[in-house]
This record gives C-alpha cells, sequence and structure tokens, in this order.
C-alpha cells in the first residue's frame, strides 16, 4: 500500500490550502485515516482523524479550521485548511491504519511520505 500527499504549499496567513493522500487501494480498508503534521524542532503533532462512520476528530489548536474528509471513490484523504496561521507551518503526513489482516499478528500502520506547508506572517 502507498499513500502519496500532494497539495501544500506556500500561503499567507489567512488563506486556504486542501491537502490530499492519494491511496494505492480502497480506502475501506483502513478504520482510521489521520493526518500529522512536524515543524523543524518539533515532535510529530495529530492534527486531524477520521473514523469508520466518519466520525472526526480535531485538537483545539485546528478545530474550526481544519476538516478532514474521504473520498471512497476517489480512494483518497483530504485536509481542508483555512484560516491558516504561520504556526501551521510543517510537513503534513498522511497515516493510515488497516485492521489486522488474517494471519497477521498487528494492525498494519502506512505512511505517506509528507508535504510541505509554509504559511507567512
Amino acid at each position: 500500500v502507498h499513500l502519496e500527499e500532494s497539495g501544500g504549499g506556500l500561503v499567507q496567513a489567512g488563506g486556504s490550502l486542501r491537502l490530499s493522500c492519494e491511496a494505492s487501494t480502497t480506502v475501506y480498508i483502513f478504520y482510521v485515516m489521520r493526518w500529522y503534521r512536524q515543524a523543524p524542532g518539533k515532535q510529530r503533532e495529530l492534527v486531524a482523524t477520521i473514523r469508520n462512520g466518519e466520525n472526526t476528530n480535531y485538537p483545539d489548536s485546528v478545530k474550526g479550521r481544519f476538516t478532514i474528509s474521504r473520498d471512497y471513490a476517489k480512494n483518497t484523504l483530504y485536509l481542508q485548511m483555512n484560516s491558516l496561521k504561520p504556526e501551521d507551518t510543517g510537513v503534513y503526513y498522511c497515516n493510515a491504519i488497516q485492521a489486522r489482516p488474517l494471519g497477521s499478528p498487528s494492525d498494519i500502520e502506512y505512511w505517506g511520505q509528507g508535504t510541505q506547508v509554509t504559511v507567512s506572517s
């Protein structure tokens, strides 16, 4: 399984970006998908979660500004980011977890390679 992010770039504060994460397989196999970000010199931070049933969760830092969604027909996870702030700058990673396949000892976790988001003040 391969995850590929796109949509990052340079944007001014207050602007918007939509990140995409295209999976090489149907996203039905993932019971949870997430977006993380990592700023220079900081730990990777969870920014959005979507679970089966399309239940979503966000940390307070992005709640009301970011929206996670997925398109099953396109095998793609999205992150709509509005009202961007300089502190949103970082590399954004797509993450997906597949429930334990038959014969496997555990769930399988996948990561994309990341896409850079830079918000200028």
